[in-house]
């Protein structure tokens, strides 16, 4: 398929389109007249060989693969935006308005988001950095999702493949409740094994790398709770019997929420190796580049492993 024969405006027209399911909100989403958004869903109508909108009662329903392309649409009108918005030279200075987008967990971003935070507003006062939430899915199909975004936090041992800078290292310590009466000072690996578990990220594709480490060790952890954060574990920790893995930089946050205490693991847990992965496609980009150069720097600047602490 020719490009060159494709008329592009119609991506806009699918995206509104399939983001409102009406013609009536699509139109004045994208400011046309409802007969022009009307052609303009005939023409891509014709193209697919698909209703792509179908009338249902009163209203509109997307078909099968509207619904597969409603994800790819913004896709490719995030990458269409962002081969517009690229320059030779970046001047953070005096850049005003550039909005840089990276993905992670919560944990990330408080560890990272801390260390950039400041260094941002002194560097770049008119530079945005949206820090957006992953999900196993995007983890999954990570080559695919950073076409659209600047970078994925995420620590060795998930992503090949993909050019990488590393940003910090980080070990793991255990989170039990303060009135746990199972445990003492110490834990030993038959708590790990008889007691039972909050896991983050607990599917066949995404689990931490300790936790995939105590499951070589022979222990299968008793899951109990399976949540996508790393700072609600205390509140699923708190009053319970539970156990989780948590890094140790965010230790002291979770730890000052109350009710919990956190103790070094009871085997040799592998150590963590943050990362910032893009697609080669930012490889050679002079703002890409700065940004990867401050999260480097903000990251080295940043406080070293502080001790376990358990009140």
């Amino acid at each position: 398929m020719q490009l060159a024969s494709l008329d592009l405006n119609l991506l806009v027209a699918l995206d509104a389109l399939l983001s409102e399911a009406s013609v009536t909100r699509a139109a004045a989403r994208v400011r046309l007249s409802q007969p022009a958004l009307s052609a303009s869903l005939a023409k891509l109508r014709r193209h697919f060989g698909d209703e792509l909108l179908r009338r249902v009662g009163n209203s509109y329903e997307l078909t099968p693969l509207a619904l597969q392309l409603k994800q790819r649409t913004g896709f490719a009108l995030d990458a269409v935006d962002r081969v517009f918005a690229s320059q030779p030279v970046f001047d953070p200075g005096r850049e005003s308005g550039r909005e840089f987008r990276v993905l992670g967990s919560d944990y990330a971003m408080a560890v990272v988001g801390q260390a950039v935070s400041r260094l941002l507003s002194r560097r770049a006062p008119g530079v945005r950095l949206r820090l957006v939430h992953h999900s196993t899915e995007i983890v999954d199909h990570a080559a695919e999702a950073l076409r659209t975004v600047d970078g994925i936090l995420l620590p060795h041992g998930y992503l090949s493949d993909l050019p990488r800078t590393d940003l910090y290292e980080d070990e793991w310590v255990c989170l039990v409740a303060t009135d746990n009466a199972r445990i003492g000072d110490h834990l030993t690996m038959t708590d790990l094994a008889e007691l039972p578990w909050a896991m983050t990220y607990h599917t066949q594709t995404a689990s931490t790398p300790a936790g995939r480490q105590l499951q070589m060790l022979g222990v299968v952890p008793r899951v109990q709770v399976v949540v996508e954060s790393f700072l609600a574990l205390p509140y699923l920790i708190a009053g319970t019997d539970r156990i989780a893995l948590v890094q140790r930089r965010l230790a002291p946050r979770l730890v000052a929420a109350g009710d919990v205490r956190a103790l070094p693991c009871p085997f040799d847990a592998v150590r963590l190796v943050q990362a910032l992965w893009w697609h080669p496609i930012n490889e050679h980009d002079p703002a890409h580049i700065w940004l990867r150069d401050l999260l480097v720097e903000a990251c080295r600047e940043a406080p070293t492993l502080p001790t376990v602490v358990s009140p």
